[in-house]
């Protein structure tokens, strides 16, 4: 006689690893309260990243027929199932980042659907970071505060960033004690000529790492290039206009010459 009074589904694993493009193997267990069932559906699920998306179906199982994979997985999800143990096996190939998510499986017997009908689990898809990008927030003029922005687009698990500064004379430094440097943004404040220099950003898994580099010069305000475009090309339209008034002058002037000279010698 059996003790079980309720359907139990469990994964023994709570998370999966594999590096991207490579093959995973998730694992299900299930304990029936009855063994004399006639029907039974089993399915893998992938749940949504975000609230609102659809729950994504992976690979179904009906008892004494044949095993359905879903179209966004043909190809690369096979599914087994044995029935002598109730363990699920789901192998996924060629794993990509959208993979990166917990999966569901879950297990429907009529007349036994109380219990644990349902487990998760979820699978870390390892990716290496890709080359950050460094960047610059606001204008480097003395006296102001600026961020240096560090960025990954690719990463799994998330990288950790961290800054690292040297001279104009490519000594390294530290920061100064107000700086604030946080999630890959380093924020300098009050800045100087002396903040000028060389800043480097690595971005770090446990999977590897990639860096970028940033060469800050801070200026004085006055050397704006805007302001100090405006007033030379204010300066040089001046002179143009005061060479054309005296080109004219100039002009006029020959012009009455020449009358004057041709006016004597006809007399």
């Amino acid at each position: 006689m059996c003790s079980i009074w309720a359907l139990e589904v469990s994964i023994p694993n709570k998370e999966y690893e594999a590096a991207r493009g490579g093959d995973v193997t998730m694992t299900c267990s299930f304990t029936p309260a009855r063994t004399d069932f006639t029907f039974l559906i089993l399915k893998w699920e992938a749940l949504p990243l975000v609230d609102n998306e659809p729950v994504k179906p992976v690979a179904t199982y009906f008892l004494n027929s044949q095993t359905d994979i879903a179209p966004g997985y043909e190809g690369r999800a096979t599914l087994s199932v044995d029935m002598a143990t109730y363990e699920s096996a789901l192998r996924l190939t060629n794993v990509a980042m959208t993979d990166n998510r917990s999966f569901q499986c879950s297990v429907t017997i009529p007349n036994d659907d109380e219990g644990i009908t349902a487990a998760a689990t979820t699978l870390l898809v390892l990716v290496a970071p890709s080359k950050p990008v460094c960047r610059m927030q606001g204008n480097a003029e003395y006296w102001n505060n600026i961020s240096l922005t560090c960025m990954s687009q690719e990463g799994s698990p998330t990288p950790i960033y961290a800054w690292q500064s040297y001279s104009v004379q490519n000594i390294p430094r530290r920061f100064p004690a107000k700086t604030n440097e946080k999630d890959g943004v380093l924020s300098l404040y009050n800045i100087s000529m002396e903040t000028s220099g060389f800043f480097i950003c690595t971005s770090t898994n446990r999977i590897g790492s990639a860096s970028c580099n940033f060469t800050l010069s801070v200026v004085p305000s006055s050397m704006n290039i805007g302001a100090t475009a405006g007033i030379i090309g204010g300066i040089l339209a001046g002179i143009l206009i005061l060479a054309i008034i005296v080109y004219c002058c100039c002009r006029r002037k020959n012009t009455k010459d020449d009358y004057e000279q041709g006016r004597l010698g006809s007399m």
